[in-house]
């Protein structure tokens, strides 16, 4: 094993420029999916921000919703509804609605504002990053995120603003707080929050329910669904990832992300495989010669693979490098995600499939080269 591994070595040196071609390719594939990958995974999360920042309620909402940038509004006497349902410690109203902002410096802005309910706050804000929850009782007091300062007319910690005509002023930051679609989410009281949105006092967007430690939570939900007529109850978990297929049906965005990560494989197929091609072509007479002096095919076989997995393990650590930059450069931007253990793996599978797969040319070639060529003028 090591005499190949020597020998591999020796083989990606002769030929400096096509091995190096062959790491550039391994490189651009696993930057490319990497990349891919990491701004899908962030629109992802920013689908069902709202949901996953919230897990540990029941939401219930209007029975024909299944997104939750989407809320309708349901009558607060449905909250009342829930508070008789047997397991339910408490029942928090919950509301979400539009905004159109103006700032000082003359430019505009739309946001989403999300009102809560004093003094549990159930449903947010979460991610503090300057202030308290506690600032939002201040009159005309609302929470903006950190990142959204730019897209908020640099509307900076304390200064008033305008949202749908109405004064109010920023209290109190987030940081990481990210909506899907470009959207900026805003904190206020829930009272506030229908004030500005122009939404009736008896109206709601959905109910986060807290259920009982005693109780068990799908036996609950049953309970909600099966006695309440007009609204339906999720599991947070199940509510997000409906979120999340209801936007991925009614958009291009997986068929998109789909192409790019398929493209990238593909880039990655055929650099490495022509790259390991014409090396095995230009180095047609050592093949031969490790053949006269009695190298088996099988032997030949593992010595391009070995190649193979070289320039795979190499551009790996190195393109993954590039990801990680990639990724801390768009996080200071505010552009937030990360690469679960599993999906790591993944890329470093799919790496040495592509070096594999290359590698696939060049032995076909090698293996029907007789040794007597070798000698041939």
């Amino acid at each position: 094993m090591l005499s190949t591994i020597k020998t591999a070595l020796l083989f990606i040196k002769f030929d400096k420029p096509k091995s190096i071609g062959a790491l550039a390719g391994t490189i651009m594939s696993v930057f490319l999916i990497g990349q891919q990958c990491g701004i899908f995974i962030f629109l992802i999360n920013a689908m069902s921000s709202v949901v996953r920042n919230n897990p540990e309620y029941v939401w219930v909402v209007d029975n024909k919703t299944t997104n939750a940038n989407a809320l309708a509004q349901l009558d607060t006497r449905v909250g009342n509804e829930l508070s008789s349902v047997e397991g339910i410690e408490k029942v928090y109203p919950f509301v979400m609605v539009a905004g159109a902002a103006r700032f000082t410096n003359g430019t505009s802005a739309g946001l989403t504002l999300i009102g809560v309910q004093v003094p549990d706050f159930a449903g947010g804000p979460w991610n503090l990053f300057e202030g308290k929850k506690e600032v939002m009782l201040e009159d005309n007091a609302i929470i903006t995120d950190y990142f959204d300062k730019k897209a908020l007319g640099g509307v900076a910690l304390g200064e008033y603003f305008e949202i749908n005509g109405h004064k109010v002023f920023n209290a109190g930051l987030t940081k990481g707080v990210r909506a899907f679609g470009g959207g900026v989410y805003s904190f206020t009281t829930i009272e506030r929050a229908r004030y500005l949105g122009n939404m009736p006092i008896n109206k709601a967007s959905a109910f986060l329910v807290k259920i009982k430690k005693s109780e068990n939570e799908a036996q609950v939900i049953s309970r909600i669904n099966n006695s309440i007529n007009g609204v339906k109850a999720w599991n947070s978990d199940d509510f997000a990832k409906e979120t999340i297929l209801t936007v991925l049906k009614s958009s291009g965005i997986a068929i998109s992300f789909g192409t790019l990560i398929l493209f990238a494989l593909i880039v990655g197929f055929v650099i490495i495989g022509l790259t390991l091609y014409s090396s095995a072509i230009d180095r047609i007479k050592d093949y031969g010669t490790l053949k006269a002096i009695g190298a088996t095919n099988a032997y030949i076989r593992n010595l391009i693979i070995t190649q193979a997995l070289i320039f795979a393990v190499v551009g790996f650590a190195i393109g993954t490098l590039l990801v990680e930059g990639f990724r801390n450069g768009l996080a200071k931007a505010g552009t937030l995600f990360d690469y679960p253990l599993w999906l790591r793996g993944v890329f470093f599978l799919l790496t040495l499939m592509i070096a594999l797969f290359g590698s696939s040319f060049a032995i076909r070639r090698i293996r029907k080269l007789e040794p007597a060529q070798v000698f041939r003028g």
